[in-house]
């Protein structure tokens, strides 16, 4: 999740853009809020790390919608740190949210993305 440490359970610990042409919206980001990206290979294609100003670190990312990320809707996802996705998974479920997609795995890590009561979309992310 964008190379820094580890965010704490409960906190947002990520925040990505997936759509079809990542590279159109790098560069519209790049000149709009003074990111620089840094690719991130994929496999045949890049996603990129939009690195803030000065700072060196990864602020957010813009993904193609391919591979793990196609079908992903075209919103700014923030991804919320929890300690157990698939308990989390279920109180969702319960709590009258629904799982979009996933889980699915990112190394040794594990995210999904839910729809909550309210039609708002977000990710669950668990570290390994």
């Amino acid at each position: 999740m964008g190379g820094q440490d580890k965010p704490a359970t409960g906190t947002i610990g990520w925040i990505d853009l997936t759509i079809d042409d990542a590279a159109e919206l790098r560069d519209f980001y790049a000149a709009v809020t003074g990111w620089r990206p840094e690719p991130v290979v994929m496999g045949g294609y890049d996603d990129f790390n939009m690195v803030a100003p000065g700072t060196g670190q990864p602020a957010a990312g813009i993904c193609h919608a391919r591979g793990g990320n196609a079908g992903l809707p075209p919103v700014w996802m923030i991804y919320i740190v929890v300690a157990d996705l698939d308990a989390s998974v279920e109180a969702c479920r319960k709590n009258g949210g629904e799982v979009v997609a996933g889980p699915r795995r990112m190394g040794g890590d594990r995210y999904c993305v839910i729809r909550d009561p309210a039609g708002a979309v977000a990710a669950l992310y668990q570290h390994g």
